[in-house]
């Protein structure tokens, strides 16, 4: 590939990602996220609808405020923000600032009430969601050596990769803090220094209300031995290699993220308390209206699939209030 692929080369993995994700001719600059993987946006409505509802429960937190800002970060083409804003009543969608947050360029025909930006607007008050924003925030990798010495990763434009030198300063406090890998040559880890700087700037950013971000996590009591770092090109997994051809993504240390005032929770819970169940329609509706059980029993499938614990529903949901109380206690 030119563009992310030139330049000097072995790069540790931070830098590497970022040239093939963001840099010139980078994938998410030439790409549809969902062209390549599904989240939970394009499996149902159903999750805008919640979104939706949550931002009904953060505006009423707030007293209804003359304006209210629900910002879309790591928007894609729009699709969450444009799902939100049509599932709104009438009389909150005409208070509503939507704005879409994304590096690539606005998409035709995309509703023109939204804003599209390549940073949080500063001062929001409402929502802002993140849905699965923090997993393609380029990070460094480490690996032990034989000698239980943890390493920087480096890697060239075709994935091939070797050991650099001793992890040191802010990302050795970061890895024995939130990290710690035992002395056994291979084990890796992520280090997630810059995930937890990006998510403090996006949460900085809202003057009052409610700052979700949604992806798969694992805390620090069961990190992966061998870390999460992969690719993903055409809908399907493939070897994480940094030319620009494929999407970069590694799971979230979300815990490192959460400070005092922030809440985990499954997506299974988060649903749950916005009143999202896969509850089967009672049989009696398919004699009464055959048409309104089927479309019942489809909206029961694609809420199993939003919550299954084995699959979107295991996504971890990071709450962190400003100014208002948790509207999902």
């Amino acid at each position: 590939m030119s563009g992310p692929a030139h330049g000097a080369w072995p790069l540790r993995w931070r830098a590497a990602a970022q040239r093939a994700l963001y840099g010139p001719g980078g994938f998410y600059l030439r790409n549809a996220p969902g062209a390549h993987f599904r989240t939970s946006v394009h499996a149902s409505p159903l999750f805008a609808e919640a979104v939706a509802e949550l931002l009904h429960r953060v505006d009423a937190a707030l007293g209804r405020p003359a304006r209210l800002d629900f910002v879309d970060l790591g928007a894609g083409r729009g699709e969450l923000v444009s799902g939100v804003l049509a599932a709104l009543p009438g009389q909150v969608a005409a208070r509503l600032r939507p704005c879409a947050v994304e590096r690539a360029a606005r998409p035709e025909g995309l509703d023109e009430r939204i804003e599209w930006r390549a940073a949080p607007p500063a001062g929001a008050v409402g929502l802002l969601f993140a849905n699965e924003w923090l997993d393609n925030v380029p990070l460094d990798v480490a690996e032990v050596d034989s000698r239980g010495t943890p390493r920087y990763v480096w890697v060239t434009a075709d994935g091939a990769e070797s050991l650099g030198e001793p992890v040191a300063g802010a990302d050795l406090a970061w890895l024995r803090r939130w990290w710690p890998l035992p002395a056994r040559p291979g084990l890796r880890a992520e280090l997630g220094g810059p995930r937890e700087a990006a998510w403090a700037g996006a949460v900085a950013t809202l003057a009052a209300g409610l700052a979700v971000a949604v992806d798969y996590a694992h805390t620090r009591a069961e990190r992966p031995p061998f870390g999460t770092l992969t690719g993903y090109r055409g809908g399907r997994q493939v070897r994480p290699v940094p030319d620009g051809s494929c999407d970069l993504t590694a799971h979230v240390a979300l815990d490192a993220c959460a400070d005092a005032a922030a809440t985990l929770r499954s997506q299974r819970a988060a649903l749950a308390a916005l009143g999202l169940r896969a509850a089967r329609p009672s049989l009696r509706l398919a004699t009464e209206d055959a048409a309104a059980y089927l479309r019942a029993l489809a909206r029961t499938g694609q809420a199993a699939e939003l919550t299954d614990p084995a699959g979107l529903g295991g996504f971890t949901w990071l709450c962190r209030p400003v100014r208002i109380a948790d509207p999902l206690a």
